[in-house]
């Protein structure tokens, strides 16, 4: 099988290549060759039991996509992405990366298609990364697959016109795709970037790792969460599970967990104590407040885990697993 990872230099990108290297494999089926692409180049780690090539690429720019595909992966797993205070900030760019690039994808595998009868000419699974930011208050308790997607947000904009074409394309024949939903993925290891979910993180990840954390908005703030492990783990099972089961709603609420902050922060104290969380300094951010009340809160998803799909059975597991890959298994000494 051959393998194209698209943001595969991302944080999830980089996970899952490890994830696929550890048994050769992506979702149980042995991997051949892997092609990484993504703006700035991804790094191709040593010793790799199957061929990986990477390049650096602007994926809307003309040409890119067609030669990406050229030859012909079974599986594309599409990460490409600005964030969601990067695509705030700047109209058009977010709209030219998030959309014009996917759009750009799928009619270039539409076009590669070659065929006039189904079952017949290139037909990949496609994997495309969607989010909850699809999904614009007033929301109910529990949001399910069924509620309408009215986003706040033009990152939210893009990922549910993206959503809307991978389901027509799916319709028409043109590829095999799987749209999944993510929750805000935490703990995000390495830097902060420009999304404005990145507190979510930081205020765990920096007293970690000994450093003090801005917090921009209340305690009683409450998110959606899956850790990077359980990203992985989607991406796997999108790839190897049977999309005849998903009709024509293509598009699934991955499993996740519906927390506060204060309940992130009390996980913080159990895992590492009373002077990682005096780390976080509380400093009230209007622009992200406002961003962060207009996205959901919980969902409902059982759909994706009669699918199979699983996730972080609470927040103490999303903490442990950032200790276990990041740390070393070693809690912080204060």
């Amino acid at each position: 099988m051959k393998v194209l990872i698209l943001g595969a230099a991302g944080m999830i990108g980089r996970k899952l290549l490890e994830s696929i290297a550890r048994d050769g494999t992506l979702g149980g089926k042995r991997v051949d060759e892997a092609v990484l692409s993504d703006v700035v180049l991804p790094a191709v780690p040593a010793g790799l039991p199957f061929a990986c090539s990477a390049s650096q690429d602007d994926l809307p720019a003309p040409g890119v996509v067609e030669r990406l595909i050229g030859g012909r992966p079974d599986v594309i797993i599409h990460l490409a992405a600005i964030v969601s205070g990067e695509a705030e900030a700047d109209f058009d760019k977010g709209y030219r990366i998030n959309l014009e690039g996917t759009q750009r994808l799928f009619d270039a595998i539409r076009l590669a298609h070659g065929a006039s009868r189904p079952g017949e000419g290139y037909f990949p699974r496609v994997i495309f990364s969607s989010s909850i930011a699809v999904f614009g208050a007033p929301f109910p308790d529990r949001i399910g697959d069924e509620f309408f997607t009215t986003p706040l947000t033009s990152y939210g904009t893009q990922k549910a016109i993206g959503e809307l074409l991978l389901a027509d394309y799916s319709r028409r024949g043109f590829f095999d795709g799987i749209g999944i939903r993510l929750p805000t993925i935490a703990i995000r290891p390495g830097k902060p970037n420009k999304a404005a979910s990145g507190f979510f993180s930081g205020i765990l990840r920096e007293p970690l790792n000994g450093q003090e954390a801005v917090l921009p908005v209340s305690d009683q703030v409450r998110h959606w969460f899956a850790s990077p492990r359980s990203a992985v783990g989607f991406l796997h099972h999108a790839a190897a599970i049977d999309t005849s089961r998903l009709g024509a709603r293509r598009n699934l609420n991955m499993p996740g967990l519906s927390a506060t902050v204060a309940e992130e922060i009390e996980a913080l104290r159990r895992a590492a104590g009373d002077k990682a969380v005096a780390l976080i300094r509380r400093e009230s951010d209007p622009v992200i407040e406002k961003i962060v009340a207009g996205w959901a809160r919980d969902f409902d998803t059982t759909r994706a885990l009669s699918l199979g799909f699983t996730a972080d059975r609470d927040m103490d597991a999303i903490v442990e697993a950032y200790i276990d890959e990041e740390l070393g298994g070693k809690r912080p000494q204060f």
